[in-house]
């Protein structure tokens, strides 16, 4: 079904694979007539190619990108535009869209968040860029039908920002990284691998892109085969698949934590660009006729079979048939992991969803950038047609992806479809996938065609005692399901006929409802603060020395950004940095937010000129220890804050605050064995904090340990691969290694800087 080469491959005329070994090159000879090295057929991916057109260095292994455009929801534009502001912001140097798919309703946790879609409405019309009012269109729809492009490179600010289907490199990273982008900076990294996707064959009948997707992301996620690199779609089965199927797959490259993605484009894709008024934004992509991939993936689509991804990640991946046969099996280790996350916390268990010796689910939902495309939608209501879900527990819910797919959906009958089981068709928002719309009742088992199924990501509150469970699948097989009254049934059991719509794409739906300044800024346009829209606070640059106190433990084998800072009850305070710092790490550590501001006390007077002691008595015996071995750390300057230890945090979303909520609190560090995605290691970075490494194992600290780092400020500065710290006791001092990892010198500044926001005012 999915199989990994255990290295990397070359591929000739974008059909003949080579494994790149012994034999390769007289493969390539017999084929071609000439000798290739890995490094030149390196330079004949697709990827190398868009990749090359972008960076403005001129060193391809040292990229500096610019992008073409660029793209955010409303629980992410005002933050990074209050700091581009603080930074000299005056105009979008390039289109920027501002869409509100994710604050779409107007009083989650209390505030007005309608505030936050004037704001995007009057620094679109200020600075020229393009706002999308809520429940137009989630981010990801709006940006294929309207911003891709052939050959381009588009950054947003949320992690599925996927467009590789349509031909264009987008990436999805943390706001900061947007901010450079807007004050004309770059977007610096080295040359990431790219790693072959070669597909084969063609779906059967019922089988849906989330099933191909799921299949891929249970392969690679575990054993990092893919971490940020680019992913290359190409080989014979892509024609098999319709534009709306690869976009389906692509949206979920993302939870292999790969960088970007790229496919080979056809005339399917041309037709999408036609039929979507764009057609002189097609272009063919294709590999040269002998490229190489650092890695190389092939997938039998036809060996694809119905998938579900059990609670807590996607990667945690069976077909619905592994389940249905192992039920109680499969049931006991979700209980099992879910020990990992909640611990003692919670009595957790899914037994009860056994019922005549099948799985009962309580709700189901199709929703957003991956399960609302059109023809989830029309395939889902093929099956549903002629059935009722019942008057039970069980409900479904369905949300387009963009009012045009509605319109279309009304007009060719599928609405009038679902609408008639029993199902309920909602407007464009993103809330199921991240906690802000249909939370499960307490214990409910939820299967959603959406992106992601992280431990309380749907919304319940384990601090209140609620929790829910959230399996991903196709809409096919939630539609199945749905047909069977919640009994979990595979989509290959329908047999009947699935019918082929014709899609039409109305524009007048944009043209007379998205403002689009058409590049022209209005430097006259006052922009709107609601009284919840709150500046960054004052923050100072990296010390000479440091004294941190560990105020959080995490041992679990990943940390999501969702158990950084939670999702969806928090969504109305993400443009107030103090109000959504009260919530970091809510749902892991509740006494985290005490203990950090606790010893935020310190920095803060010293920033204050007060008297650190006074303000924090305990660190006059913790600085005379320290003094004992380095006698002029207080006189050479010393800054004080928290820092946690994690084993492997920043899966998951791009959001700048699971960073930035920390650096608000007094954050100076995280510590981990390895960051589990670029994007989080970018975001600590651009808050000032510091990514510090620690080998597996090798952990001579605990929670609530004071450490002393001597020198920061110059290791940072000579760029020393060791830096030398040191736990603080009642005994002395002990003598313990880190290190900083890669950091380009821009990187550096910016930490020397404390954040992104005083390096650009320096």
């Amino acid at each position: 079904m999915v199989e990994l080469y255990k290295g990397g491959a070359y591929l000739i005329n974008g059909t003949q694979l080579v494994p790149d070994d012994e034999n390769a090159q007289a493969v390539i000879k017999a084929q071609t007539g000439k000798n290739v090295s890995a490094q030149e057929a390196s330079k004949e991916t697709i990827a190398y190619g868009i990749l090359k057109n972008h960076n403005t260095s001129d060193n391809m292994d040292k990229l500096k990108i610019k992008f073409d455009k660029l793209t955010s929801h409303d629980i992410t534009f005002v933050g990074i535009i209050q700091t581009a502001r603080a930074s000299g912001l005056e105009k979008f140097p390039i289109p920027y869209v501002l869409t509100n798919c994710h604050n779409s309703l107007c009083a989650v946790g209390g505030t007005i968040n309608e505030d936050d879609h004037m704001f995007g409405l009057t620094c679109a019309k200020k600075y020229g860029g393009i706002y999308v009012p809520p429940h137009q269109a989630v981010i990801h729809q709006f940006a294929r039908e309207m911003l891709a492009g052939g050959g381009k490179m588009i950054l947003g600010s949320d992690s599925h920002t996927r467009y590789g289907a349509l031909g264009t490199m987008a990436m999805g990273e943390g706001g900061p990284e947007l901010v450079k982008q807007l004050l004309n900076q770059t977007y610096d990294i080295d040359r990431p691998g790219v790693v072959g996707i070669y597909l084969t064959g063609e779906p059967v009948n019922g089988v849906g892109p989330q099933d191909v997707a799921i299949a891929l992301i249970g392969a690679v996620f575990a054993n990092g085969y893919v971490k940020n690199k680019v992913l290359e779609f190409v080989g014979p089965g892509v024609a098999s698949l319709s534009a709306d199927f690869r976009i389906g797959i692509d949206v979920m490259t993302t939870e292999t934590t790969c960088l970007s993605s790229i496919w080979k484009t056809d005339e399917k894709i041309e037709e999408f660009y036609e039929i979507h008024g764009r057609k002189e934004d097609y272009a063919k992509l294709e590999p040269g006729s002998v490229a190489y991939y650092d890695g190389m993936i092939t997938i039998d689509l036809s060996k694809i079979r119905p998938m579900i991804a059990m609670p807590f990640h996607p990667s945690n991946a069976y077909t619905i048939e592994e389940v249905n046969e192992n039920l109680s099996d499969i049931l006991h280790e979700v209980e099992e992991r879910a020990k990992v996350s909640f611990g003692d916390k919670i009595e957790y268990s899914l037994q009860d969803k056994i019922r005549n010796g099948r799985l009962y689910v309580d709700q189901g939902v199709i929703a957003g950038c991956a399960g609302g495309g059109f023809e989830n939608i029309c395939a889902a209501a093929d099956i549903l047609k002629g059935h009722y879900i019942g008057s039970d527990e069980f409900t479904l819910n369905v949300y387009p992806a963009s009012t045009p797919i509605y319109m279309e959906l009304m007009k060719n009958g599928c609405a009038a479809a679902l609408l008639e089981t029993g199902a309920v068709l909602k407007t464009a928002f993103c809330g199921p996938c991240f906690g802000a719309g249909d939370t499960p009742a307490n214990n409910a088992f939820s299967i959603r065609h959406s992106t992601r199924n992280f431990p309380n990501r749907e919304g319940s509150k384990i601090q209140n005692g609620q929790i829910a469970s959230v399996a991903l699948m196709d809409a096919r097989s939630i539609a199945a399901t749905a047909a069977n009254k919640g009994y979990l049934t595979p989509a290959t059991d329908f047999d009947g006929k699935f019918e082929t719509y014709q899609y039409h794409f109305d524009q007048n739906i944009y043209k007379n409802r998205v403002f689009d300044s058409k590049g022209v800024a209005d430097p006259s346009v006052e922009i709107k603060f609601g009284p919840n829209i709150k500046d960054w606070p004052v923050m100072c640059e990296l010390p000479n020395n440091l004294v941190l106190r560990v105020v959080s433990e995490i041992h679990d084998p990943v940390t999501t950004t969702d158990e950084l800072i939670p999702s969806g009850e928090t969504s109305s305070y993400r443009s107030n940095p103090l109000g959504l710092a009260e919530f970091t790490l809510s749902r892991k550590d509740p006494e985290y937010v005490g203990l950090a501001k606790d010893m935020q006390k310190a920095q803060n007077a010293l920033m204050n000129q007060e008297d650190v002691f006074a303000a924090k008595p305990e660190l006059r015996n913790v600085l005379e220890t320290i003094e004992k071995q380095f006698p002029n750390a207080e006189k050479d300057g010393i800054g004080y804050g928290s820092t946690i230890f994690a084993v492997k945090p920043g899966d998951g979303s791009a959001r700048e605050q699971a960073a930035s909520c920390q650096k608000v609190l007094g954050g100076w560090a995280n510590i981990a064995n390895e960051y589990a995605t670029k994007r989080y290691r970018s975001n600590l970075i651009n808050w000032g904090m510091l990514p510090f490494l620690i080998k597996e194992g090798d952990l001579p600290f605990k929670r609530l340990d004071y450490l002393y780092i001597p020198g920061i400020r110059a290791a940072v500065e000579k760029k020393e691969s060791v830096i030398k710290a040191y736990v603080v006791s009642q005994s002395g001092l002990s003598e313990f290694e880190l290190t900083l990892g890669d950091m380009t010198d821009e990187e550096r500044q910016i930490i020397l800087s404390g954040c992104l926001i005083n390096y650009n005012r320096v």
